[in-house]
């Protein structure tokens, strides 16, 4: 993906509308966590997260209004999801340190690469199932962990679940995170000189 072919999509399209309606819900989706510690309505945030990242999906495919930008905003919320759930549970002893650390230190390598593809020509890196799964699993986990931690009958059940998933989001980031990372090395070989632009 090149930034030309970038300046030339359709930027106005339904599924963005709702990519940005999941963005604009993270800063809600932290301060429910921070400020009043409202569960409850984190969860009820995520969720509806979750449903319009579902949305934007089926509706791009059948309105065919698939974009570049689209590729771009669904996974930023992801990651803004990912971030600020992460930060609102270590503040909160829900998680220890280095889960954050693991986490957020691969997005930093990563994204430290991408200065290197740019000089390539390319916008970002392709999007791996192997990281939409880590994703998954970490998207899971949130859930869980924040039903594990409060105070009703089924928060020991749900425990093992929300360390499991959390596991399983951890190891498949720091893969796809070594994935992007051999990307970025093959990047010259694996594509013609003439669609490299600058």
């Amino acid at each position: 993906m090149t930034l030309r072919e970038l300046a030339h999509e359709r930027w106005l399209t339904v599924p963005n509308a709702l990519s940005f309606v999941r963005l604009l819900g993270v800063p809600l989706f932290l301060w429910l966590l921070l400020g009043p510690q409202a569960d409850g309505w984190a969860l009820v945030v995520l969720v509806a997260s979750g449903v319009t990242d579902w949305l934007d999906g089926r509706i791009a495919r059948a309105l065919d209004q698939y974009s570049r930008l689209g590729e771009l905003l669904d996974p930023l919320a992801d990651r803004l999801y990912t971030v600020a759930a992460l930060v609102a549970f270590l503040i909160r002893g829900i998680v220890p340190w280095w889960v954050l650390a693991l986490i957020l230190g691969r997005d930093l390598v990563v994204s430290l690469a991408l200065p290197l593809l740019r000089r390539k020509g390319y916008l970002a890196f392709p999007v791996l199932y192997l990281g939409k799964a880590a994703t998954l699993n970490l998207l899971y986990a949130f859930p869980l962990l924040l039903l594990a931690q409060m105070d009703w009958p089924g928060a020991d059940l749900a425990r093992p679940f929300a360390y499991a998933f959390t596991a399983w989001g951890i190891a498949l980031h720091l893969w796809s995170g070594a994935l992007y990372l051999i990307q970025l090395v093959r990047a010259p070989s694996e594509r013609e000189p003439s669609n490299a632009r600058p």
